[in-house]
């Protein structure tokens, strides 16, 4: 997706993509092994940790553009992914994966289309639209088929992800907010 020429984006060091893609690779590992582990017919637990994924993309994408959360995303999917292997059953590790850079990218593209309006749209709509996208196509794959009531897990993690993807919205103001005035203070 191509940037309007006014939008700058701030040169990440190496410690920022580290971290980035750490922060993402961790989340989707624990979520991957939370996901096999039922709260009750309607949750697991891997919908709690999951919405964290979009807030690191977000803040990566508001910070160092698209291409950084791209980048982000591909490493992170890679360690993830093959880290889930050895953690988790190989449909899971795969409906993750797919799930993942899906629903990753599309955030990234919804996100970078709205970052010029109210600072609230572009991680909301993002967020819900993608996790929209991620729950089809994760529990159509993992678990399609299989005995347990996935369709109703399915459901209960949609709702769950929205509604932790609404409270990100707090973490994610603070941080940027912190940045503009780290930036703000840096420009004197």
């Amino acid at each position: 997706m191509q940037q309007p020429s006014s939008v700058r984006f701030e040169r990440p060091a190496a410690g920022h993509l580290v971290v980035a893609t750490l922060a993402m690779a961790a989340v989707v590992l624990a979520s991957n092994v939370l996901v096999q582990f039922a709260i009750n017919d309607w949750l697991t637990w891997g919908a709690f940790t999951y919405p964290v994924a979009y807030l690191v993309s977000d803040l990566v994408n508001r910070r160092f553009g698209p291409g950084m959360a791209r980048r982000v995303a591909w490493v992170g999917f890679a360690v993830a992914v093959g880290v889930s292997l050895l953690l988790a059953p190989v449909r899971i590790a795969a409906a993750s994966g797919l799930a993942f850079i899906a629903s990753q990218l599309l955030d990234i593209g919804v996100f970078d289309r709205l970052r010029r309006g109210l600072w609230w749209r572009a991680p909301l709509v993002a967020t819900v639209i993608a996790a929209v996208l991620d729950s089809i196509v994760f529990w159509g794959i993992a678990f399609a088929g299989t005995e347990g009531p996935w369709l109703t897990w399915a459901l209960g993690d949609l709702a769950v992800k929205l509604a932790v993807g609404v409270l990100m919205l707090l973490p994610f103001r603070l941080l940027i907010g912190r940045q503009a005035a780290r930036a703000s203070a840096a420009m004197g």
